[in-house]
This record gives C-alpha cells, structure tokens and sequence, in this order.
C-alpha cells in the first residue's frame, strides 16, 4: 500500500478527495490520564482549583475536533456532525479514561479529529491537575474504530 499523502517524488501533499463520494463516516478513539492516588483524590473530590477537570477536558476535547484541520497540516478541514468526548475516573489507573467520537458526512474519513480530540482532552486533564501531580502520564492514545469510506469499517482488536 502505498501512501496517500506523497506525491509521486515523495513530496507531502493533500489528498485530492473531489471524486470520491461523501459517505457517513464515524471515528473513535481514546486515551487515558495516569496520575498519583493524591491527584485522582482529589480529582474525584472535585477540589482541583482550577475547576471541573472532567468537564473542562470533555469542552477541550470537542473544540479540538473541531480544529482539526487547522492543527494537522495536510488534514481536510471537515464540517463534523458529531465532536463528542466522555471522560471517567478509573480508579484501576488511577487517572482518567477519555474516549472521543466523531462523525460527518464527508469524502474522507474523520479519524484524525476523533484523536486531535482525545488527545487535547488528555492534555486539559494534564493541565488542570499539574498544580498537585507533575509526574502524571499520558498514555494510550489509539484508534478504536471506524466507519464509512471506500476500505469500509475497522475495529481495533480487543486483545
């Protein structure tokens, strides 16, 4: 398979999609927030002063999708149906789970906004809890699945 952003000298291009046709297409993707037991505490408490971390991540998460084209260099700017971002305390980490969707009806795919999303919600998590655990941890962040287009549905292997 070859890749689709490198024209035929190498060089890094945008996908031409004007002839595929607009199918419904859905993403999703997610990460997780690894943090000491006193952050998760406190997080759960809801006493980080900055304010409600899950709340604040989920809002940072969908702006981001939405922003995706102006944040990726060779990504499609999409009108995005959907931009949506669930995160929950996971006391097994301890930290956050975040998981993000997207979905359009596009000519091209909308994986990339549902990881710009999970991404910068997993950062807004950082930032908020920073003050009580600079030590925390990013991790995770993958593709789930996929939905629409010509090389149709993809689902990421549960083992």
């Amino acid at each position: 398979m070859s890749l689709t952003h490198l024209d035929e000298t190498g060089r890094a291009r945008m996908v031409d999609v004007a002839g595929k046709p607009a199918t419904a297409r859905t993403a999703v993707a997610e990460g997780r927030v690894r943090m000491s037991r006193q952050a998760f505490e406190k997080v759960k408490e809801k006493a980080i002063t900055k304010g409600d971390v899950l709340g604040v991540a989920e809002i940072a998460g969908t702006m981001a999708a939405k922003r995706t084209g102006d944040l990726i260099p060779l990504c499609h700017p999409l009108p995005l149906d959907l931009a949506r971002v669930e995160a929950a305390l996971d006391p097994a980490l301890p930290g956050v789970r975040l998981v993000a969707t997207a979905a359009a009806v596009a000519r091209t795919g909308v994986e990339m906004e549902a990881l710009t999303a999970v991404t910068v919600a997993c950062l807004a998590v950082y930032d908020m809890v920073k003050a009580v655990d600079r030590e925390m941890v990013i991790e995770g962040v993958r593709l789930l699945s996929k939905t629409g287009g010509t090389r149709g549905d993809w689902h990421r292997d549960a083992r």
